[in-house]
């Protein structure tokens, strides 16, 4: 039997207290990938907990520009551990090593990494008020105690619990991080955890500062969100595993916040379909079919309206899907949950057009799966049909006319994105400015003739939406610098003297954040008073 890995807690590689262990394996092969991880118990996890609460004591007193070195420093590592992240990352999710990971994934993992401490160093994302009449000032400040990360399975570095977005926002705000590995990805999270430790020396952080173990109990995950030494969690993944702990944080009044699922509606007018039809549907597959479907912004629901262009469309793609390669899922769990998945739009109502069945690929793998439902049968049960179908397969819903299409709008839950396709001569602008205000509300993201699956990591993004797309439409977990502040608290400081204030509150302005004064947005310091 393989050796246990060791867990990092307060800067030790140490052996873990575990209750049990788990051995990943390769998607591509089925078989173990040779490492076997512990299952933390309950008294591991409080060590770890309470380490972080030390650790977030003593960041009160570390500036800015040294997170932002440690987020800098920390990127120049992984990028000279380059080849061996990419390997590891190959072997336990399957993903190609170009472009997907080496080309695309580990450069945006550096550019967040980079661009949160860019954010740190300049810290405007506190947003500091000044009411000179009053004598109140407030900015956004870190949180007390650790913030607590769940990556998902589908980004073994740029949504890692250790490296990814949550972290690197967290980290920046100026809080510790208890990563939780993906269990898909364990030794992916484990170099990470490496090249951050070494970091953190460097940059002479706290050594708690990042800490990680691999899977718990359920009854110990629940704890561990709950507890009050603890801060705030981000969480991604499956909407019944997120819920089970948003139940225990909310119970104990904790902050927690969650990305769960999405289907993110397409929406494809008919002068579109006539234009440039089969243009649309090149872009539609490469969009489901990319990475075997395993994205949070994949569409999975396409609304159509009857017609003729609509069925030239509809045996496009489905011959599209036939003939397309099948991708290796990420693991036994994704190909098995698809499958289930499949079969509930089934009983649902919906008719599978191509695919619906396991295997075609390599390894874990799932038919590229097509389904139909009409827009009467999908109304009779959208709760149902609106079933997150993670993986490469998409239903399509074709509807009678526009004012069903706007009933089945209505109908939709909340999602990341959604998307609009309409012609360029304007046959289509007035159905559109009918349907795209009901579909703005349900989304984080809206787009024009445009497929969902890329997040840029840009600030002026959002990657969240009503639930069940996320647990707080008002939050993004990508996009610097909004996604710092969902890890920090509203500091107010009334009547404090002046030598006490923190440096962003003060008079004078010497890195030239911008602040609001007065009510004016400036980069100056306070006017003196007349």
């Amino acid at each position: 039997m393989a050796q246990l890995q060791p867990v990092l807690i307060d800067g030790q590689w140490r052996p873990s207290q575990n209750t049990g262990s788990f051995s990943p394996l390769n998607p591509s092969t089925r078989q173990p990938t040779g490492e076997r991880y512990p299952v933390s118990s309950r008294e591991e996890v409080e060590t770890v907990i309470e380490a972080a609460a030390r650790a977030s004591e003593v960041l009160l007193g570390v500036a800015p520009e040294a997170r932002a070195r440690f987020l800098g420093l920390f990127a120049d590592r992984i990028e000279a551990r380059r080849a061996e992240l990419v390997a590891m990352a190959h072997t336990e999710s399957g993903l190609p090593v170009k472009p997907r990971l080496d080309d695309v994934e580990l450069p945006r993992t550096t550019g967040q990494l980079r661009q949160a401490a860019a954010a740190a160093r300049q810290a405007s994302w506190t947003l500091p008020t000044i009411d000179t009449k009053a004598g109140i000032r407030s900015l956004l400040a870190p949180l007390e105690g650790g913030v607590v990360v769940f990556g998902p399975n589908n980004f073994p570095m740029a949504f890692n619990s250790v490296a990814g977005g949550d972290f690197a926002a967290a980290i920046a705000a100026g809080n510790p991080v208890i990563g939780t590995a993906n269990s898909s990805h364990p030794g992916t999270t484990r170099l990470l955890a490496e090249e951050a430790l070494a970091a953190l020396a460097e940059a002479g952080l706290p050594a708690a500062t990042v800490q990680l173990i691999y899977r718990t109990e359920h009854q110990v995950g629940q704890r561990l969100v709950s507890h009050p030494l603890v801060a705030a969690t981000g969480y991604t993944g499956s909407r019944h595993a997120g819920l089970v702990l948003k139940e225990a944080a909310d119970r104990a009044g904790k902050l927690i916040y969650l990305e769960l699922s999405s289907i993110n509606p397409v929406l494809i007018l008919p002068g579109a379909l006539r234009e440039r039809g089969a243009e649309i549907a090149a872009e539609f597959t490469t969009s489901c079919l990319m990475g075997a479907g395993q994205f949070c912004t994949n569409p999975g629901v396409v609304l159509l309206l009857k017609g003729a262009e609509t069925e030239t469309f509809v045996a496009a793609i489905v011959e599209k899907f036939r003939s397309a390669a099948v991708g290796t899922l990420l693991g036994e769990g994704v190909e098995r949950s698809l499958g289930q998945s499949v079969a509930a739009l089934q009983q649902a109502g919906a008719e599978v057009l191509v695919g619906g069945a396991a295997g075609g690929g390599t390894g874990c793998s799932f038919q590229n799966t097509l389904l139909r439902v009409s827009g009467n049968r999908f109304l009779a049960a959208p709760e149902q049909l609106q079933q997150e179908a993670f993986g490469n397969a998409s239903l399509l819903v074709v509807a009678e006319h526009a004012a069903q299409a706007e009933a089945i709008c209505r109908t939709f839950e909340g999602n990341l994105t959604g998307a609009l396709y309409t012609d360029r001569a304007g046959s289509d602008e007035a159905l559109y400015q009918r349907l795209a205000p009901l579909l703005r509300r349900k989304v984080g993201r809206l787009l024009n003739d445009k497929m969902p699956t890329g997040v840029a990591v840009s600030p002026a993004m959002n990657h969240g939406g009503p639930y069940p797309a996320t647990g707080h439409s008002g939050f993004t977990a990508v996009g610097m610098p909004a996604s710092l502040r969902r890890f920090a608290m509203l500091q107010s400081f009334d009547n404090v003297r002046p030598d006490r204030l923190p440096p962003e509150l003060r008079d004078q302005n010497p890195g030239g954040i911008w602040r609001c004064i007065d009510g004016v947005w400036t980069q100056g310091d306070v006017p003196a008073a007349s």
